[in-house]
């Protein structure tokens, strides 16, 4: 929720004048801050900061700290400080008016179901789900294929921005190419995926002439919708319509088109927009076999992941349902070049984890963790650094005061007081060759 905290005040509480929103924003708070926030819900008076202090014990303060912190950048919090009483806080008068009328009464969304009839035909939730991971695969997938030279089709111009902002880069003649964080991207699980591309979406929102409040009003109040049913696109704006055919091309919401009408089925990626990246407990099951001796197994169908795993894997032959790659030496050097690093890679070899390995401690073969980093710190062991190398120095004089020249300066990387050598960096260059200049003569 960085991008709502990042709004003005005045934007910030037109906001949250929507019950909805209001509601999004409580479950995307820290546990600890939802708590302080229901506490004080019905508290129309500051609340002494040394009194919040005993609602938690003592070990948590910390995420005491982390929790009043947050809820004071979304301005749900304020903070008011006097010489007498000390800091206290209060609740945002329109946040919290709003919240507790929709506790007491519930809310209104601004647009209902379409009534089901013969003439609109919903997918089935199974369908819907398999149509929603179709599209974000596909997505994905041309991200992919465009770091290897193909051209992206079948991707809004919007969404085009937002590939070349961060995750891809174009060149004069070559085509896109992804950067380290576009690498990085494709390791993310994929709800950091979704909320990285929903981050950037709105952050250039303004360059569309699409004011960025409006744009999150709408996103939070999608997720609020019910997954599966049909809602008239007639009933939005044009900026809300050009906003779904962006969305579409993720997998958030189906469009259909009737004879008359046109309508709008949001997926659980639409409805999940408001969970909270640390409370998402919903992980889809791993299907990646890690054993001791760097062989990897992988039980799926999908071209995706195959294409992931071979961003740090070589790939050694595909079944209809398993995928057998290895991890060597050469595939996690390409991959380090990419701008992944070793981290990265054990955490998505945790997080797909198949079921049966998930439960074990470790998931991936320590053995193997261990090696990965360990060949990551093998391109780390030298450090390139531009210098310049002098001999044939006259005297065992005039080579001491060089390096003590050198020394002076910071830049004496290397001497043999026997064969009177020594190395300086290329910054004092200039300097030491004025310097023995001088002493020459």
């Amino acid at each position: 929720m960085d991008m709502v905290a990042s709004l003005p005040a005045i934007k910030l509480d037109k906001l949250y004048n929507n019950v909805f929103i209001c509601e999004a924003i409580l479950r995307s708070l820290p546990p600890l801050a939802k708590k302080y926030v229901l506490q004080m819900l019905y508290i129309n008076v500051p609340v002494p900061a040394t009194m919040m202090e005993e609602w938690v014990l003592a070990d948590g303060a910390s995420k005491h700290r982390v929790a009043i912190d947050r809820l004071i950048q979304l301005r749900i919090f304020s903070e008011i400080s006097d010489r007498k009483r000390g800091t206290s806080y209060s609740l945002n008068p329109t946040f919290q008016n709003n919240l507790q009328k929709h506790i007491i009464s519930g809310g209104v969304l601004p647009r209902e179901p379409m009534n089901s009839d013969n003439a609109i035909k919903l997918p089935s939730l199974q369908e819907l789900e398999t149509y929603a991971l179709k599209q974000w695969e596909c997505f994905l997938l041309q991200l992919i294929n465009s770091g290897q030279g193909e051209k992206l089709t079948g991707i809004s111009s919007s969404m085009m921005k937002i590939f070349q902002r961060g995750l891809l880069s174009q060149r004069d003649k070559d085509g896109p190419r992804l950067t380290e964080s576009g690498f990085q991207f494709l390791l993310m699980d994929t709800n950091a995926q979704l909320w990285y591309i929903i981050r950037e979406y709105i952050s250039n929102a303004e360059e569309r002439d699409v004011e960025p409040a409006d744009l999150i009003s709408f996103l939070l109040e999608l997720s609020f919708h019910v997954t599966g049913e049909a809602y008239n696109s007639n009933t939005l704006t044009e900026v809300q319509n050009n906003t779904l055919k962006d969305l579409a091309d993720l997998g958030l919401v189906k469009l259909q088109q009737g004879r008359k009408d046109s309508w709008f089925i949001p997926t659980k990626l639409a409805t999940n927009l408001s969970v909270s990246l640390a409370d998402s407990s919903a992980r889809k099951e791993g299907f990646v076999v890690m054993e001791t001796n760097f062989r990897m197994y992988a039980y799926s169908t999908s071209k995706l992941q195959c294409e992931i795993l071979r961003l740090f894997a070589r790939i050694e032959y595909q079944l209809p349902n398993l995928i057998a790659c290895a991890i060597t030496k050469e595939s996690l050097y390409n991959a380090f070049d990419n701008g992944i690093t070793s981290d990265q890679i054990i955490t998505f070899l945790q997080q797909n984890s198949h079921p049966r390995c998930a439960d074990r401690v470790p998931s991936i073969p320590e053995n193997v963790t261990d090696q990965i980093r360990l060949w990551e710190t093998d391109l780390k062991r030298i450090e390139m650094t531009q210098a310049h190398f002098y001999d044939e120095f006259p005297s065992k004089d005039v080579f001491e005061a060089a390096c003590d020249f050198a020394r002076e300066w910071g830049g004496l990387l290397w001497e043999d007081s026997k064969r009177m050598r020594l190395v300086v960096k290329s910054e004092v260059h200039n300097q030491m060759r004025e310097f023995l200049h001088t002493q020459s003569k």
